[in-house]
């Protein structure tokens, strides 16, 4: 099959102010794969005395034809190579910042976080064409010194900013995908490395405990016990439906959801205990008035009054899931598909936390 080598030259016009303006001649024209339009002309923004008065600006005028030159050449290759990104000028001018905030809102919590984050480092204003590889380093080390959003007196976590980075770097994925930027940024950027933190979990005791004392606001009391029941993050709780709820093969109940952190279709079984406390059936929403802002000083004050003095937090309610589940003996590929972790890895973390458990009750027998 024969093709037709198109030719590149550097050519000049006039425009005012006694200037001359480069730009490159493609023969035959191009076509731009994303607009489908066929391209002769490419103005490179270069621009020359049209009658140098002196040794300075004939200087100039050779120094600015070389880059004309230069980038000619780079024209040619990428022609050869069949790639068209050159011509679409329209992308780099791109509001990055509306595509970061459009992705985010279908998205969990976390990405409208790390929006909010880069936003405030850019200071509201950020085109495709800004966005290189240097910027992304400055916002790793950015993440790495910031405050939190609310509580602005206190810092962002290392963990908490190894997340963040993740997910910006996640979303620099997907724009590479969709051909929104030339290059994989992703391979010049290092991961933000996450500190060991000690997980937190509930024993059964301190659940059953937690149980029979009284809650100021009954329905965080019914999804935090949901949650120590079946594993299930505070965000897909929040989202539960009553059409969510299915009646499985075995006559026992079970969850149809796809989860909001991973995206994950699963179907989890609900022990009946569980789907009491879901309350009378009904449709919409199971946990109605159930609020993110509960999980805070209302958890807080609840756990105070059942006597636990651990550092609980509403996700630890998903930990003593896991932990209960493996010391009851449930083997570890069933907890990693009911937690709907993507690597049985992630779910080995609640198999040493009950190793851990189990040599603390072996040294508790001593003969001295």
């Amino acid at each position: 099959m024969n093709h037709t080598c198109t030719k590149v030259t550097v050519r000049q016009r006039a425009i005012r102010n006694d200037r001359i303006s480069l730009y490159l001649d493609y023969y035959p024209a191009v076509r731009n794969p994303e607009t489908m339009q066929m391209s002769r002309r490419e103005y490179l923004g270069i621009y020359i005395y049209a009658h140098p008065k002196n040794e300075m600006e004939r200087e100039f005028n050779i120094s600015l034809l070389n880059k004309a030159e230069a980038i000619r050449c780079i024209r040619v290759q990428s022609l050869i190579n069949e790639e068209f990104g050159f011509l679409d000028k329209h992308k780099m001018k791109m509001d990055f910042l509306a595509y970061f905030l459009k992705m985010a809102r279908t998205k969990d919590q976390k990405w409208l976080i790390v929006y909010a984050h880069f936003h405030k480092f850019v200071q509201g204003k950020c085109t495709f064409g800004e966005l290189n590889v240097d910027l992304c380093k400055r916002f790793r080390s950015y993440l790495l010194s910031a405050h939190q959003l609310k509580r602005t007196k206190l810092k962002v976590s290392k963990n908490s900013a190894s997340g963040y980075y993740s997910t910006f770097r996640g979303l620099l994925k997907i724009a590479y995908r969709d051909k929104l930027i030339r290059e994989n940024i992703n391979d010049f950027l290092d991961k933000i490395e996450t500190d060991d933190v000690k997980k937190e979990y509930l024993t059964l005791d301190e659940v059953k405990q937690l149980a029979t004392t009284p809650c100021d606001i009954p329905v965080l009391k019914a999804a935090s016990l949901f949650s120590c029941l079946t594993g299930l993050r505070i965000s897909d709780i929040l989202n539960l439906k009553w059409e969510d709820f299915e009646i499985a093969p075995d006559q026992g109940y079970c969850l149809r959801i796809r989860t909001q952190k991973t995206k994950t279709e699963a179907m989890l079984p609900v022990s009946e205990e569980a789907y009491e406390l879901c309350g009378t059936p009904n449709s919409g929403k199971v946990f109605k008035g159930l609020q993110r802002s509960m999980v805070n000083y209302p958890l807080k004050s609840w756990l105070q009054k059942a006597g636990i003095k651990k550092h609980i937090t509403y996700h630890c309610f998903r930990h003593s899931y896991a932990t209960l589940q493996i010391a009851a003996g449930t083997d570890i590929y069933t907890v990693s598909k009911m937690m709907t972790h993507r690597n049985v890895s992630t779910t080995q973390i609640y198999a040493e936390l009950v190793n851990a458990k189990k040599r603390e009750s072996v040294n508790r027998i001593s003969l001295k």
